[in-house]
């Protein structure tokens, strides 16, 4: 039977999955809503009013059973997937009950009007002020607690571990923002075909120069091998986790190297999404697409990334509303983010078809190495699809006319409260699963200084240029 299963990845098992959801959310085309019961996170100054269902046609559904059902939901969705790839699922349910509701928690008390409303809303709470978030400064308040949790209680951390999957979360997220993306897109055509462009022009222009500054200053001023220098590269240069894995397999590194990379990748990860954001509201609320785009340039996870261009949304519609009056559409800033990384996404696999190549004909050259293109296929990642696929039936759907775009934003409310507890779930797990000073015991302090060294040094830099190159003066329609 284990034979049977190894064509399942968790790559492919989230793309499954998010697909799932998306049909499921599809029947509302056929006057069905199936997930309309799902539970909605509100603004809120009273208790009571946090959860509520996600459709109107569920509006009697009391808010804690709509979250009840939310759970149960979720965790037998995920539990039959992770039973496919032979995870333990009674452990999985155990340590997946307390990550929902800790990351929960930490999104609703992200909704308090206080930290969440923004400047048009302050009257409807009855408020003279509030910090302006949106509900997305849950998704920080979840990543601060992941970091707690990880650093200061691992014994506590170790117990959650076969609910600490981030990646699998952020795919099945991702295939589901496709969806309301491709919704969104349609009242905005030009806009989207423009963003898709300059962000496939951006990305290969920002990674040939990446890649190679990178390996230079490991091989140069820190004297690392081939072996880890080229993984070292990819994961800092191009999408971290996925890249180093990925390049590891092409140039045939041992074990032992991609995975010391990826477990640097996610600590300074964190370290961005903490920043960056706040940076690019700082200096970049005015310029909306170009910070969007810097988030999937500089920010080294596809979780990270996506999850850092949509706490800059928020926050970047937060402070154009208080200086300007601007009420930007929300989703573009992340839109322009999550297409930067899926053509990321995209590039591992051609970068390590690349290496392959290289290091077969030129560093190698032994017989019976030479990969096969159908190993490099095989890295493709799948959840690229999901993405892709949700986006283009949405926008074809849509584009029939108004009546059709009514339906796909009834499909989205059902699908996108699934999409924001995915999201806020990879928050957290992110956060648990960076023990820094398990890192450190490791030896990887040598490998974090060419990390600090590059990241500081060139790649953020770089990667605002040229985020300011392709993206300058595009703005995302006003809502």
């Amino acid at each position: 039977m284990a034979e049977k299963r190894k064509w399942l990845t968790e790559d492919k098992l989230a793309l499954i999955m998010g697909l799932f959801l998306f049909v499921l959310g599809m029947l509302n085309f056929a006057g069905l809503d199936i997930l309309g019961w799902s539970a909605k996170t509100n603004v809120w100054t009273s208790a009571g009013n946090i959860f509520g269902a996600a459709s109107g046609q569920y509006k009697g559904l009391p808010g804690i059973a709509a979250l009840l059902l939310t759970f149960a939901f979720i965790t037998a969705f995920l539990s039959v997937g992770l039973k496919y790839l032979g995870a333990d699922v009674p452990r999985f349910i155990k340590s997946f009950t307390v990550v929902f509701f800790i990351s929960i928690l930490c999104w609703a008390m992200g909704h308090y009007a206080l930290i969440a409303a923004t400047p048009d809303q302050l009257a409807k709470y009855n408020l003279t002020w509030a910090m302006g978030l949106t509900g997305e400064a849950g998704f920080i308040l979840a990543l601060l607690a992941g970091i707690f949790i990880g650093n200061f209680l691992p014994g506590f951390a170790e117990s959650l571990k076969e609910a600490l999957r981030p990646e699998m979360y952020i795919k099945i997220a991702i295939v589901i923002l496709g969806a309301e993306l491709g919704v969104k897109a349609v009242d905005a055509l030009g806009l989207a075909s423009s963003v898709i462009f300059r962000g496939l022009c951006a990305i290969v222009e920002a990674y040939l120069i990446y890649w190679a500054l990178v390996y230079f200053v490991a091989r140069k001023y820190f004297k690392f091998s081939r072996e880890w220098s080229a993984p070292l590269a990819s994961g800092i240069s191009i999408c971290g986790v996925s890249a180093a894995i990925a390049t590891g397999g092409a140039i045939r590194a041992r074990p032992v190297v991609p995975i010391m990379v990826s477990s640097l990748v996610v600590v300074f990860t964190c370290i961005e999404m903490l920043l960056l954001p706040f940076a690019a509201q700082w200096g970049l609320w005015n310029q909306p697409m170009v910070a969007g785009a810097w988030m999937g340039l500089a920010v080294k996870s596809d979780g990270g990334a996506i999850a850092s261009g949509a706490i800059t949304d928020a926050l970047i519609r937060a402070k154009a509303m208080a200086a300007s009056g601007l009420q930007y559409q929300e989703g573009w800033v992340t839109m322009a983010a999550t297409t930067i990384k899926i053509f990321i996404d995209v590039f591992i696999g051609i970068w390590s078809f690349v290496l392959a190549i290289v290091w077969c004909t030129f560093i190698d050259s032994k017989p019976g190495q030479r990969m096969k293109f159908s190993a490099v296929l095989d890295r493709f990642p799948r959840f690229v699809l999901g993405y892709v696929i949700t986006f283009l039936v949405m926008l074809a759907l849509c584009a029939m006319g108004p009546d059709m775009v009514k339906l796909g934003k009834a499909t989205i409310a059902g699908t996108g409260t699934f999409r924001g507890i995915f999201f806020v779930l990879t928050f957290f797990t992110i956060g648990v699963v960076s023990n820094f000073k398990k890192l450190w015991a490791e030896g990887i302090g040598k490998l974090a200084a060419v990390y600090i060294v590059c990241l500081f040094g060139f790649i953020i830099w770089i990667g605002l240029f040229i985020s300011w190159l392709f993206f300058h003066g595009v703005k995302p329609p006003v809502a």
